[in-house]
């Protein structure tokens, strides 16, 4: 999905686009779309305006998984797995506020040393999530180190730590950087319809997978995605500018008519004027968020097919693995991983519009053409 870029022909990891099915009807998205008009950045990623959420494989299709996600006109971003990110610039690391990891295995865990890293000393709280053991193994992690000095540090670190397990079941414990990182507080429960994280503007549910040990896939989707007209603002002589997000906040979370919405005016002396939400509803227009799904490092079986299919259905795009070509499924059914042919299949299977697969074996060097041509066989049947 050309998510990031405004060249649609390109994805979201720099390659040539590996494919889209039209959008099915129904589905709310608009197709005749005048961005012009329209108070957003937009894409020609058939013809949706451009998403809330915008990612990116930070280490392209053979490096380590990690799949970065900003948010549009927020500084904040979500990370699905923590393989090597030292290809992020600090900036994107002060972004980070959760960070989904799919299971423990050190390509998909080894960047938590250098997240780490970047925050000592900063007033931060991340939250965490992983499989069943992923409390253990992150305290284990901070307990390798020595904190006796950290009495001098000015702000707390807080990590909140969520580890999933069968039937969903989830504890949670938070750890602290002014307490040595010892686990504190421990709480669980069960994930109401796969949710392990939710706020107004998006949500972000899970599915447990096999993979010879636990092993979690994520699916991250918009509430809604609020589009505001700069014609009709251009009528009322009303600005384009931040507080546009506050009003596409109150849209989203339904506030009443009588909400107030602060509203910068155009001249810099000016006062601030605050409009009730409802004399603004006539300048948006509301269609279905964006999903994005994602899924790594899985055994091809009846039972992980149904779930990933459930998990990933018509989602916008699906960052699927394809760690083995099709002549070599023997040898991904020996790892517990997915060929170039399942990865299609199955991206075919949930009727996604977009399939982006990802963590290709490094043997197949310089053969990105071969793997990306069976993944889209698959994918159109």
């Amino acid at each position: 999905m050309s998510i990031k870029v405004a060249d649609s022909a390109r994805t979201v990891s720099g390659d040539r686009a590996t494919g889209a099915k039209p959008a099915a009807s129904g589905t709310g998205r608009p197709v005749n779309h005048d961005e012009t008009q329209c108070y957003c950045v937009c894409a020609d990623y058939n013809a949706a305006m451009r998403p809330l959420l915008h990612p990116s494989l930070v280490n392209g299709r053979f490096g380590d998984p990690a799949l970065f996600v900003e948010t549009l006109f927020e500084k904040r971003a979500i990370l699905f797995d923590i393989g090597d990110i030292s290809g992020l610039p600090p900036r994107k690391i002060l972004r980070l506020e959760q960070v989904f990891v799919s299971h423990a295995h050190i390509d998909h865990f080894i960047g938590f040393d250098h997240l780490l890293r970047g925050l000592v000393g900063r007033a931060k709280t991340v939250r965490l999530y992983g499989p069943i053991g992923f409390i253990d193994q992150v305290h284990h992690k901070l307990n390798a180190y020595r904190w006796n000095l950290v009495g001098g540090f000015k702000f707390d670190l807080v990590f909140v730590v969520t580890e999933v397990g069968f039937d969903l079941a989830f504890h949670t414990a938070k750890m602290r950087l002014k307490n040595a990182f010892a686990v504190e507080a421990s709480d669980g429960g069960n994930l109401n319809n796969g949710v392990i994280y939710g706020e107004p503007m998006f949500r972000v549910t899970t599915a447990l997978l096999e993979h010879r040990t636990p092993c979690l896939a994520f699916a991250i989707e918009e509430a809604a995605h609020v589009n505001v007209w700069k014609t009709r603002l251009n009528e009322w002589g009303l600005p384009i500018g931040p507080w546009l997000h506050e009003l596409k906040h109150a849209v989203v979370e339904s506030r009443p008519d009588d909400y107030p919405i602060r509203v910068g005016l155009r001249s810099e002396t000016a006062n601030e004027r605050v409009m009730p939400l409802g004399e603004l509803r006539s300048a948006v227009t509301v269609t279905p968020g964006q999903k994005v799904a994602y899924v790594t490092d899985v055994a091809d079986t009846p039972g992980n097919r149904q779930a990933i299919i459930r998990l990933a259905r018509n989602a916008d795009v699906l960052f699927i693995e394809a760690a083995f070509a099709d002549a070599d499924a023997t040898l991904a059914a020996e790892r517990a991983h997915l060929t170039t042919t399942a990865a299609g299949s199955i991206a075919r299977a949930a009727a996604v519009r977009r399939v982006e697969p990802f963590h290709f074996s490094p043997r197949y060097s310089g053969q990105d053409a071969r793997l990306l041509k069976e993944v889209m066989a698959a994918f159109a049947g």
